[in-house]
């Protein structure tokens, strides 16, 4: 079991076995940076991808994953000739899994200057509960 899974177990990091559209349709695919944080009720993801607006952002929830498509929106002119570049020119795709105690209705992301906040809300089942002694 890694590091991440011991910190918090119900996310894996996960591309592999996904059932969502396949990522050859995409083209070439990166993987962004990303924090994944846990309160009480909710998690934070913050995932960074820079160059990627709105309109080029899909996020979907199945029942057991959530997935972030980020394509960029900049496209590179016909006479430009690159000497070096540190990022490649790929869409980003990043797949986490979870064990369904994510309340998928409630799911709220904002996204401002290539910097992608999604907080998911913890299903009542899945928070925890102070129980009264008697």
């Amino acid at each position: 079991m890694s590091l991440i899974q011991n910190l918090i177990p119900s996310f894996a990091r996960q591309t592999e076995s996904c059932a969502c559209p396949p990522a050859a349709e995409l083209g070439t695919t990166v993987k962004p940076t990303y924090e994944i944080k846990e309160a009480a009720d909710v998690y934070a993801v913050t995932v960074f991808l820079p160059g990627v607006t709105r309109d080029g952002l899909e996020i979907t929830a199945d029942e057991n994953q959530v997935r972030v498509v980020g394509r960029r929106a900049w496209q590179r002119p016909e006479a430009w000739t690159a000497v070096y570049r540190e990022s490649a020119d790929a869409a980003y795709e990043l797949v986490l899994t979870h064990d369904n105690a994510i309340d998928a209705d409630k799911i709220v992301a904002a996204l401002r200057d290539g910097v992608l906040r999604v907080t998911l809300p913890k299903h009542e089942a899945a928070k925890p509960r102070k129980i009264a002694v008697s």
